[in-house]
């Protein structure tokens, strides 16, 4: 199958907003968007059936609606619809095994009425074998002002392909990378009238070294990428979602799920998801 990104539609300003996000990002990256709608009731597809008794008239009206509108934004861009007759949580994970990366999209913590938000995409993230992305609902920024691509990282337990990931959208954006680890202030360094100096500029110190070991065989991999690093003496997702102000893109890892264990979200990860403004990029890793 010719690779692709794929988003979840639901008529939801919020998944409008995901394929207008999924659009641009496809054509960056040179490939087929797919506009998927997943909807158990879907009636199998009769032959030359009018529209006044076609049971799928309004999920072909959201896709093909969708579709116009993104080929005109995009006239170079391969757009193609699917509408699955599935459990649309079955669908998307089904769908994310075979695309590059997966697009829905997300109200933080509003108040949920999409089939999509909430009771679905959370699952998806937590089960998907390829990078998820969260976006909400447009609120008239443009992703032009956006500064960079911000990626959460650890020292110990970093994954090739959350950088990679990371890279590879910084440098098809042609913005910068922000690489952030967030270290909360140990107990021993707490004093009654704050905290010892010489302590946290031991632990930042120590972390600014690991932290380019780290992204050095990344920056050499993509010179084009000009790369920064913040060291933040917080929780690691207090310090993600706060870096995150005005980027293009969160970049966070999820930890894959091993044979027996259930599925979830980790801390970062969540938080980044519910509390941060700009798309969240959730990569699985090993």
């Amino acid at each position: 199958m010719q690779p692709v990104v794929t988003v979840g539609l639901d008529g939801s300003p919020e998944s409008l907003a995901a394929a207008r996000w999924a659009a641009d990002e496809a054509e960056r990256r040179r490939l087929t968007l797919r506009l998927l709608h997943a909807w158990p009731l879907l009636a199998p597809e009769p032959p030359r059936v009018v529209s006044e008794v076609d049971q799928n008239y309004w999920a072909k009206r959201l896709v093909h609606t969708a579709q116009a509108e993104l080929q005109a934004r995009h006239p170079g861009l391969t757009v193609v619809g699917n509408l699955v007759p599935e459990d649309a949580q079955e669908a998307l994970v089904k769908a994310a095994s075979d695309s590059e990366m997966l697009v829905l999209g997300s109200r933080g913590l509003e108040a949920v009425a999409s089939y999509f938000m909430g009771d679905v995409s959370m699952p998806v993230v937590a089960r998907a074998h390829r990078p998820v992305v969260l976006v909400r609902a447009e609120r008239g920024s443009s992703p032009a002002e956006a500064a960079n691509v911000v990626v959460a990282l650890k020292l110990h337990g970093h994954s090739d392909e959350l950088l990679d990931f990371a890279f590879h959208t910084a440098a098809a954006r042609g913005l910068p990378l922000l690489a952030v680890h967030g270290h909360s202030v140990p107990l021993h360094a707490r004093m009654p009238w704050g905290v010892d100096h010489g302590v946290t500029e031991e632990i930042t110190s120590d972390a600014r070294k690991e932290l380019d070991m780290v992204l050095r065989p990344w920056h050499e991999k993509y010179p084009q990428v000009e790369v920064a690093d913040s060291i933040r003496l917080a929780s690691p997702a207090k310090a993600v979602v706060q870096a995150a102000h005005g980027a293009a893109l969160l970049v966070v890892g999820r930890r894959a799920h091993r044979h027996g264990t259930a599925p979830h979200v980790g801390p970062i990860a969540h938080a980044a998801l519910h509390h941060g403004h700009c798309p969240v990029a959730v990569v699985p890793h090993d």
